[in-house]
C-alpha cells in the first residue's frame, strides 16, 4: 500500500492511503480485493458501535422506508426523540442539530456571543475544533490557520492544564471558554480535572459560557457518555458529532437548560440538521451506549493502555477509555504503513503519535490481534 496520489475528480484535500474499502462488519473492513483489515481507527472515532451494528442499521432502514427529509420548517419524530434522549443524558439540555463537528462549533460560537453579548473566545493551544473559518479561528494550531488568515478576531489561546495561563486569558469581554476534555488531533492530551474546575470558576466569575468540544470524546468514547461526567465539571454547552450516529453525518450543540434561551427563530439554521434518518440511527446509538458497554470501554481501555506502555519504542501513552495515543520514538507514518501491510488500521495524532480509536464493541481477542501486529512492527 502507498499514499501515492490517484487521479480522480476529487479536490486534493486528503492524502488518502491507496486502499479502497467496500464493506465492513464490526471491527473489520474489507477492501476491493477481498482482503480483511482489523480497524483500530473506527472512522476516526466515528463508528463507535462497529461497522454495520444492527441497532442503528435497523433504525436507519426503517426510517428510510418512511421519510427522508422535510426540513426544519416542521417537526419529525426522530429529531424530537433524539433531543429528549440527549437532554436526559446531559441532565437537562436543549439541542440544535447540524451535520458535523465543525458546524456544531460554529453554532456554539454564535450562541455564546448571542447569550453573553460579548465577543472574545478563549480556546487552548494545540486544540482542534474544525476547518470552517470560525472553527479554524479557535483551533490552536498555527500551521492549520496560516494559509487562511485573517480569521475571526478576538480569539485568545491559553495553555492546556495551566490554570494561570487560562486566568490571564479570560476577561470581562469573554463570551466563552472552549475546551476539549481530551485534545484529539493535537496529540491525545487529556485535560486535568482541576484545570476544568478552574475553567468553570473563571467562566462564572466573568459571565462567560463554558463550552466543551466533545466531538471526539462524547458518546461513550472515554468510558462515560460525556467525558465531563468522569471529570467532575459540567459545562454550559457541549458539542457532539463523530460517534453520535455511528457513521451517518450528524452534529449537535447541547445547551444546558439553565443557559438556554439565547437563540431565537432566524438566529441560526441548518437545512439538513436533524435529518430523520441520521436522527433515527443516533437514537439507537444513544440507547446502545448503556452502563454495560461503558464498563467494557473502561476495562478494555485500561488493558490496552497497559499493553501499549510496554511496546518497543513506546515513549508515553495518553488518553482515556478507547481514545488513546501512543507517542513513539519514530515517525508514526512509517508504523501506520507497516501495520496496513499486515492488515491492521492505525491512525495518527501528530508526527510521532499513534492514535487508537477502535469500536467500543471491539473484543479482547481483536485487541490482542492488533497489539500483536503493533509489537511486530515496532520491534
Amino acid at each position: 500500500m502507498s499514499t501515492t496520489a490517484v487521479s480522480t475528480p476529487l479536490l486534493e484535500t486528503y492524502a488518502r492511503t491507496d486502499v479502497t474499502f467496500v464493506s465492513g462488519d464490526g471491527s473489520w473492513l474489507v477492501d476491493d480485493h477481498g482482503r480483511a483489515y482489523l480497524d483500530l481507527v473506527g472512522g476516526i472515532a466515528v463508528v463507535g458501535l462497529g461497522h454495520g451494528h444492527p441497532a442503528p442499521l435497523a433504525a436507519a432502514h426503517v426510517q428510510l422506508d418512511k421519510l427522508w427529509h422535510v426540513s426544519n420548517l416542521y417537526w419529525t419524530e426522530p429529531m424530537t426523540r433524539l433531543a429528549a434522549l440527549l437532554s436526559e443524558r446531559f441532565g437537562g439540555a436543549q439541542t440544535f442539530f447540524c451535520n458535523s463537528g465543525a458546524e456544531a462549533i460554529e453554532a456554539a460560537i454564535k450562541y455564546a456571543r448571542k447569550a453573553t453579548g460579548k465577543t472574545r473566545i478563549v480556546a487552548l493551544e494545540n486544540s482542534f475544533h474544525g476547518r470552517t473559518l470560525g472553527a479554524l479561528s479557535v483551533t490552536g494550531q498555527p500551521q492549520k490557520r496560516a494559509a487562511f488568515e485573517p480569521l475571526l478576531p478576538g480569539v485568545a489561546f491559553a495553555k492546556l492544564n495551566d490554570s494561570g495561563s487560562l486566568a490571564a486569558s479570560v476577561d470581562d469581554d469573554t463570551a466563552c471558554i472552549l475546551v476539549e476534555p481530551v485534545q484529539g488531533e493535537g496529540g491525545i492530551h487529556p485535560a486535568r480535572s482541576e484545570f476544568l474546575a478552574r475553567a468553570r470558576e473563571l467562566a462564572d466569575d466573568h459571565g462567560a459560557l463554558l463550552v466543551f468540544d466533545e466531538v471526539q470524546t462524547g458518546v461513550g468514547r472515554t468510558g462515560s457518555f460525556f467525558a465531563w461526567e468522569r471529570l467532575g465539571t459540567k459545562p454550559d454547552a457541549v458539542t457532539l458529532a463523530k460517534g453520535l450516529a455511528n457513521g451517518l453525518p450528524i452534529g449537535a450543540l447541547l445547551v444546558a437548560d439553565e443557559a438556554a434561551g439565547a437563540f431565537e427563530p432566524g438566529d441560526h439554521a441548518s437545512t439538513f440538521g436533524g435529518n430523520p434518518v441520521a436522527c433515527a440511527a443516533a437514537c439507537a446509538v444513544v440507547e446502545a451506549v448503556d452502563a454495560a458497554l461503558l464498563e467494557n470501554v473502561v476495562r478494555r481501555g485500561r488493558e490496552l493502555a497497559s499493553r501499549l506502555e510496554h511496546l518497543p519504542g513506546a515513549v508515553e501513552v495518553r488518553g482515556a477509555g478507547l481514545l488513546l495515543g501512543l507517542e513513539i520514538d519514530r515517525v508514526a507514518r512509517d508504523v501506520i504503513a507497516s501495520c496496513l501491510e499486515k492488515g491492521v488500521l492505525v491512525g495518527s495524532a501528530g508526527e510521532r503519535v499513534l492514535r487508537l480509536t477502535p469500536a467500543l464493541t471491539i473484543t479482547d481477542d481483536e485487541l490482542a490481534q492488533g497489539l500483536t501486529v503493533l509489537e511486530e512492527v515496532l520491534a
